[in-house]
């Protein structure tokens, strides 16, 4: 997912913003007899002012930000207009702490400025702002106008508006539709005093102090409180990122399932980072939903357990390695083969050529035995240094980890970081040419992003293929608030064409064996329905077995209030044939604060 910044991008005028919309610039200073909030806001994204001076804006302030790169205040014009598609509310952009007080009345002499959070790049909407003000007050202790109500009666179920195609499918120029879209809905109230009552947590506390909420607490619920995303036309219209203008040591710790109860009051904001969000001048009160993690099954003596966990940039500085050794013992009861993604090398993001990882495998290795786990044997192929992707330095990697008193590796020399494995035929059986290898690790499909790792194992007698991977993250890509809609997907492409060549590997192993015990694991950093699944799949030759969980359990991470799957495991005809397995997405990470990865790992058992 993305990475997170606090730094504020130059203001940009709606010039720079969105050439192609058809906002009207007025050419000549606009007053305050003809000018109010609801004038500047508009009926569409963009202000209709944006770039023009404004003079003696009149308005009541209704929350201060007195930190971070974005200080400033909100003020809201008690006399609102009859038009529900424009907003009563705009921030005035300070750059350093505001000398307002809340309550107080006030006139706004400045310019109107379209900020886009995160930059023209990002593909985000904009922000209706006053820049380089200059603030006139009229009177102090004034009442702050009523919050509006968001709630699942006013929040429409269509989420947005099919984009312009005549400016590249933005919906910045259109009229918003606030009572058939909710993105327009929520663009409506921008910069307005809003409230949220009794919402149920459907995203946990990040490091950041922010958490989302739902409004709509039927709305694809999971079976333990979050909110599902199913597909590209479920994105979730009651979804909403909650911050605070207070000290960050007084956010709530959510879970998933816990309840803001009473009100939560403050304007509504937007941040590159989740587009529309409460900042909160009032919080409600936390209630725990009592969720605990989960444990699977204990898998028989006649099945094998096969695993894949990504550890998150893991590397021997890092103070999670009992957790992480005491999940796999407890939580995942110690599977007999584990892929774990995010491996780093010995000494972690210090970018020095450093590419080894035994120190970090051992590490944790050590760490499951004193769990009470198994001594696990490993096996791993170091990557070419900076070639893989991931955090610079790291060197992430795929690592087998492997119960030898259960399960046996097949060694045969050959692989390294730049050899491609194969599949050949011996006595009509398919063999892998190396093991552990890399499929085809120089195509360009694999720029600077993991290659998969192809291991040989055999259990009880029977041969199981088993490729770990880490398809491309998804950074880059546009957020569901994009004002591009549908919006962009670009990291697509790379993963599509990586998907392409997992599955011909598939292939070519099936072509030689029909019968083989193939699985295809990892962080696929995309959705079970996506197009990487579906090309994965090919005509049948992988399965995604999540599939043959509920609707309500099929998540792996929680991102921006939608649980979605990542991490899948796909098996071959073999092995899902009579459905003689069981499949497990083990929910000990995803839906918690205090988490040690941010992605839940996947159990899969069946007999060979």
């Amino acid at each position: 997912m993305p990475s997170r910044s606090s730094a504020r991008l130059a203001a940009l005028t709606v010039a720079a913003v969105c050439s192609a919309t058809s906002a009207v610039v007025l050419t000549s200073p606009a007053h305050a007899d003809s000018v109010r909030i609801h004038d500047i806001q508009g009926a569409t994204r963009i202000s209709p002012y944006a770039g023009q001076k404004v003079t003696d804006v009149p308005g009541i302030v209704t929350a201060t930000r007195t930190y971070g790169s974005s200080k400033g205040f909100w003020i809201q014009d008690p006399t609102p207009d009859d038009n529900p598609a424009t907003s009563e509310g705009v921030f005035v952009f300070t750059s350093s702490a505001p000398k307002v007080a809340v309550g107080d009345s006030v006139t706004v002499t400045g310019t109107v400025s379209e900020y886009v959070p995160g930059g023209t790049s990002s593909g985000n909407q904009s922000v209706t702002e006053i820049t380089k003000p200059t603030v006139t007050t009229v009177s102090t202790g004034n009442a702050v106008p009523a919050p509006v109500v968001i709630d699942r009666h006013s929040v429409p179920d269509e989420y947005s508006p099919a984009g312009d195609t005549a400016a590249s499918g933005s919906v910045n120029g259109l009229t918003l539709a606030p009572s058939t879209y909710a993105l327009d809905y929520y663009e409506s109230l921008e910069g307005m005093n809003v409230q949220v009552a009794d919402t149920r947590v459907v995203t946990a506390t990040d490091p950041y102090s922010e958490l989302w909420v739902t409004v709509k607490p039927r709305e694809h619920r999971t079976h333990r409180g979050g909110t599902l995303y199913g597909s590209y036309d479920s994105q979730n219209t009651g979804r909403l990122q909650i911050q605070s203008l207070g000290a960050t040591a007084d956010f709530p710790k959510a879970n998933v399932g816990d309840t803001l109860e009473g009100a939560t009051t403050g304007p509504l904001d937007f941040n590159q980072f989740g587009g529309y969000t409460l900042v909160a001048s009032t919080l409600g009160t936390l209630k725990s939903g009592g969720l605990q993690r989960e444990t699977t099954h204990k898998q028989a003596r006649g099945e094998l357990a096969v695993a894949t966990y990504n550890v998150e940039n893991l590397d021997p500085s890092d103070a999670t390695f009992d957790k992480h050794a005491a999940a796999i013992v407890n939580n995942l009861q110690s599977p007999d083969i584990v892929s774990l993604e995010e491996i780093q090398d010995d000494n972690g993001a210090k970018d020095d050529g450093t590419v080894d990882a035994s120190q970090t495998v051992n590490k944790l290795i050590d760490a499951i035995v004193a769990a009470g786990g198994p001594k696990y044997d490993w096996r791993s192929i170091n990557p070419v240094n900076d070639q893989d992707g991931g955090e610079p330095g790291g060197n992430i990697r795929q690592v087998f980890l492997f119960n030898p008193e259960r399960v046996s590796f097949v060694d045969r020399a050959g692989g390294d970081s730049t050899t491609a494995v194969g599949v050949t035929e011996v006595h009509g059986k398919a063999q892998l040419t190396a093991s552990p290898g890399r499929i085809d690790p120089a195509n360009a499909a694999w720029a600077n992003s993991r290659k998969p790792l192809a291991g040989e194992f055999v259990f009880r007698g029977k041969t199981v293929f088993v490729i770990a991977n880490h398809l491309n993250s998804k950074g880059g890509d546009q957020g569901l608030t994009a004002q591009y809609q549908p919006p962009v997907r670009s990291s697509e492409i790379q993963r599509h064409a990586q998907a392409t060549e997992v599955n011909a590997f598939v292939k070519d192993i099936l072509s030689v064996q029909k019968n083989a015990n193939v699985i295809a694991l990892g962080d696929m950093n995309d959705f079970d329905f996506s197009g990487t699944a579906k090309i994965l799949e090919g005509d049948g030759e992988l399965w995604s077995a999540i599939k043959s969980l509920p609707k309500s359990e099929r998540y792996t991470y929680d991102y921006q209030g939608n649980e979605q799957v990542l991490d899948q495991i796909m098996i071959s005809p073999a092995i899902r044939r009579g459905c003689d397995f069981e499949y497990d997405s083990v929910h000990i990470n995803s839906e918690f604060n205090d988490q040690i990865s941010d992605h839940d790992p996947q159990v899969l058992r069946f007999r060979p």
